[in-house]
């Protein structure tokens, strides 16, 4: 049986890799790994598809390494033991240590983890973890400080034209198929920047097709409406179903977000992944219009921590029902992204005024810093008239509350009373 698609495809080396310029490209630190050979241990981190293990495989290659493979889904710590002895007993003299590749390593949990700690200390083994999920929160900080991370891409449409170019040329498969590309949009939004996904679609419709295969978006969404069991395989509408899930909270229905829920569990999602992204929309679509909806998402993400599954499903339920059925508001949300964007393309020198400046030293406070400052608890309503932003800025307005939650209205409703009209 042959190959699929997107393993014939598999890079062979750096020059044949498409994307993550940032990283392979001619000042990307992947090419000063192989100029140098000096590899540290380091972690991928990176949607579906991008690249992550025909990177592993490239460095393993060409630097002549020997390389360990686990799958955090199905080793335990059992089978992490068994590999670090393998490579212990390939250290001789001049050898060069091996390369230990753990996909999904944020699957790991903290026992799998510290049973990888010693041998990455004692180089023993070059770690190289891949992951969906930011490292940060899902790898033990001893591990990740031992760890470069390098963040990867989504691939944009015109690197996917380069994978379906070179597809259409050099696969042997495809090469002695007659292939008409007349539309590709439907090919690249299926795709949703996943190389790997393209691959498998292209797969799909060869086999769905006698003769010439003509790729019109309409065609293309035909054979993916009749082969949507093998297109889902594997989980690659992962990323799909999540969107669903945020989206239909943020759309305030309970049953389609419960019912994305339960896809997710049912497939095997990791419950902190769901729970943080719980938090995440609390913070960003309710917000202000309920405060309540951030505590209770918290407490969701450390009882799912404390509790694991099935027990936890409970949690996620209870919490997704309750963001979903809240007043949304993303002000808060769009007031730091105004801000973040104002400060960052801000040329001007807009010193802090002197009065809200501390005075430390007596040459500070003769210089007039903290000179003025009027301490707000010493007046009446615990608010003194002061101008806090610089002279230049005065008046100027990053966050606007939501008249149309109550909440927001009666903070709006207090912003006017106490700065009147000056917000």
């Amino acid at each position: 049986m042959a190959a699929p698609l997107a393993e014939r495809l598999r890079p062979q080396s750096l020059d044949e890799y498409i994307g993550q310029q940032h990283l392979v490209g001619p000042n990307g630190v992947f090419r000063k790994f192989l100029e140098t050979g000096n590899l540290p241990s380091f972690i991928l981190w990176g949607p579906p598809g991008v690249g992550k293990t025909s990177l592993a495989k490239l460095v393993a290659a060409q630097l002549e390494r020997s390389m360990f493979t686990l799958s955090a889904v199905t080793a335990g710590v059992k089978e992490v033991r068994e590999v670090i002895e393998q490579a212990k007993r390939q250290h001789f003299f001049n050898t060069k240590t091996p390369l230990l590749f753990i996909d999904e390593i944020h699957r790991f949990n903290k026992s799998q983890q510290d049973s990888l700690l010693g041998a990455v200390e004692q180089g023993v083994v070059t770690l190289i973890g891949a992951t969906t999920e930011n490292p940060s929160f899902e790898v033990i900080s001893p591990l990740l400080s031992r760890c470069q991370v390098y963040i990867l891409k989504s691939m944009t449409n015109e690197e996917l034209q380069q994978l379906l170019d070179r597809a259409l040329s050099s696969d042997e498969g495809l090469k002695g198929r007659e292939v008409e590309v007349v539309e590709t949009e439907a090919l690249f939004t299926f795709s949703g920047g996943d190389a790997r996904k393209l691959l498998n679609i292209l797969d799909i419709i060869a086999g769905a097709t006698a003769g010439k295969i003509t790729i019109t978006d309409a065609y293309v969404t035909e054979c993916l409406q009749q082969n949507i069991a093998l297109y889902d395989k594997n989980g690659e509408q992962h990323y799909d179903v999540i969107s669903a899930f945020i989206k239909s909270v943020r759309g305030s229905d309970p049953n389609a977000a419960i019912y994305y829920l339960a896809r997710m569990l049912a497939g095997g999602e990791e419950p902190r992944f769901i729970a943080r992204r719980l938090v995440i929309l609390a913070s960003e679509d309710i917000g202000l219009a309920n405060p309540n909806a951030l505590l209770l998402a918290n407490a969701c993400f450390d009882t799912v921590h404390k509790i694991g599954m099935p027990e936890a499903r409970i949690t996620l339920a209870e919490t997704t029902i309750y963001l979903a059925t809240s007043p949304k508001s993303n002000s808060a949300y769009m007031a730091i992204n105004k801000a973040l964007q104002f400060v960052e393309h801000d040329t001007t020198n807009r010193p802090v005024p002197l009065h809200l400046r501390n005075a430390p030293t007596k040459l500070m406070e003769k210089a007039g810093y903290s000179k003025g400052y009027k301490y707000a608890h010493d007046y009446a309503g615990h608010f003194a008239d002061l101008e806090f932003l610089p002279e230049s800025l005065s008046g100027t307005r990053f966050y606007e509350p939501d008249p149309q939650n109550p909440t927001e209205a009666k903070i709006a409703q207090r912003i006017q009373e106490l700065w009147k009209g000056k917000y």
